[in-house]
């Protein structure tokens, strides 16, 4: 089976979260948070500042990782490092998403997710409650 390492930006800003809606392949119009592959030789952190500086148009701050999920697609299996991240400069400019959303704790269950990203949805509310305070 092939395997795919990426990272995710759980990008928090005012109570809310980034959240990107995927435009292109078999998992088209699934939500998740943005991130990307990680090259060979790439830090996690780097990559995931390239990747949301790529599909974004933003330079964000890594402040610390979440959790990585390890997840079996029927093409590959996935290792996915999720990292607590804020905006430095830019706001987000779709390159490759269908749309975005800031969304607070309430509205994350809503969304058609991503299979792997489910994984992350705990954590993130926890940094949500963590930032309205």
């Amino acid at each position: 089976m092939k395997y795919v390492e990426v990272v995710a930006a759980v990008v928090v800003c005012s109570k809310c979260v980034l959240v990107t809606q995927r435009a292109s392949g078999p998992w088209r119009g699934k939500w998740e948070f943005p991130g990307g592959k990680v090259e060979p030789g790439e830090s996690l952190q780097a990559a995931l500042r390239r990747e949301i500086r790529e599909e974004l148009r933003m330079d964000v701050f890594v402040d610390r990782f979440l959790r990585t999920v390890e997840y079996d697609y029927p093409e590959f299996h996935l290792t996915m490092h999720a990292f607590l991240c804020r905006i430095v400069a830019g706001e987000p400019h779709l390159e490759e998403h269908t749309a975005a959303l800031w969304l607070r704790t309430e509205n994350l269950d809503a969304l058609p997710w991503l299979p792997a990203d489910v994984f992350l949805l705990e954590d993130v509310k926890a940094c949500l409650r963590e930032s309205a305070q």
